[in-house]
């Protein structure tokens, strides 16, 4: 296992302090391998001692080690594109990687998981005023899959991409609202922003993130995918579509959670689309 994929896994096994350190280290990986321990520790507010405790508790030798591992870690992969593909890799190569690290990141997710959680955002969701799905950069498009997915629902749902019209949306959110922030690394500072413009609106904040991020820390309920994926060096590819199955999931707890009346209804919305088809001969 690289040793980014390492402290992703093992993030909340950490103290406080080696949070800090593999805080510092998944914010710019690149700078870490420059960095000395002394500026290192500087950076996460630590002891030197501190880091290399962190270290060690990777199963490498101290620092020196560790930025070795490091260094090997982001060299793999071409950047930018996926950290399982190789410069070289032709046609058959690529895409049999595509798909078995995208199925290996989705079965991680699954065992991740915290069924409780989904079930109390569904509940959630099933009581809701209005719906507001929003996301940036490759976010963006996870948000507007939920909308084409909640819009059946007969409840008022609000998609918007641009970040300006996100928050306008949110400064009219109000109790019995539910926000929904789709972020892979939790670290966009206007989707932050957004969770604090929401909840002092009282409304509910659900963010698809990372549980300890600072986007995590602003949600009244996080459901967090572990996908080890770093996105600050290659193309969101994994992370993207474990967000997709997370939104059908919600989808179809809402849709078992209204009962067969609701299904029904589903079911005319449906068939009102048959004549923007061909039909099948």
């Amino acid at each position: 296992m690289k040793i980014l994929e390492q402290i992703t896994q093992q993030f909340d096994a950490f103290s406080k302090s080696e949070k800090k350190v593999a805080q510092v280290i998944l914010n710019n990986p690149q700078n870490a391998i420059h960095s000395s321990i002394a500026t290192l520790a500087n950076l996460a507010e630590v002891s030197e001692p501190t880091v290399n405790r962190f270290c060690r508790r990777l199963n490498t030798k101290g620092f020196p080690d560790f930025k070795l591992h490091l260094a090997q870690s982001l060299a793999s992969g071409t950047p930018y594109v996926n950290r399982n593909v190789d410069e070289n890799d032709g046609p058959a190569e690529y895409t049999n990687k595509i798909f078995e690290s995208t199925m290996a990141a989705l079965e991680t997710a699954r065992q991740s998981v915290d069924i409780n959680a989904i079930n109390r955002v569904v509940d959630l969701l099933t009581q809701a005023n209005k719906i507001s799905f929003f996301g940036l950069g490759a976010s963006a498009s996870v948000a507007q899959d939920a909308l084409n997915k909640f819009f059946r629902f007969n409840v008022p749902v609000v998609y918007f991409e641009d970040i300006v019209m996100q928050r306008m949306s949110t400064m009219n959110s109000t109790d019995g609202d539910v926000v929904v922030l789709i972020s892979h690394t939790g670290r966009t500072k206007s989707l932050v922003e957004i969770a604090q413009i929401a909840r002092s609106n009282h409304a509910v904040v659900v963010g698809i993130t990372a549980k300890d991020s600072p986007l995590g820390r602003e949600c009244s309920y996080v459901l967090s995918l572990d996908v080890a994926e770093d996105t600050d060096m290659y193309m969101p590819m994994a992370s993207r579509i474990a967000q997709l199955a997370l939104i059908d999931i919600l989808a179809t707890g809402f849709t078992l959670r209204r009962g067969n009346r609701f299904r029904e209804n589903l079911k005319r919305v449906k068939e009102s689309l048959k004549d923007s088809r061909f039909s099948i001969k």
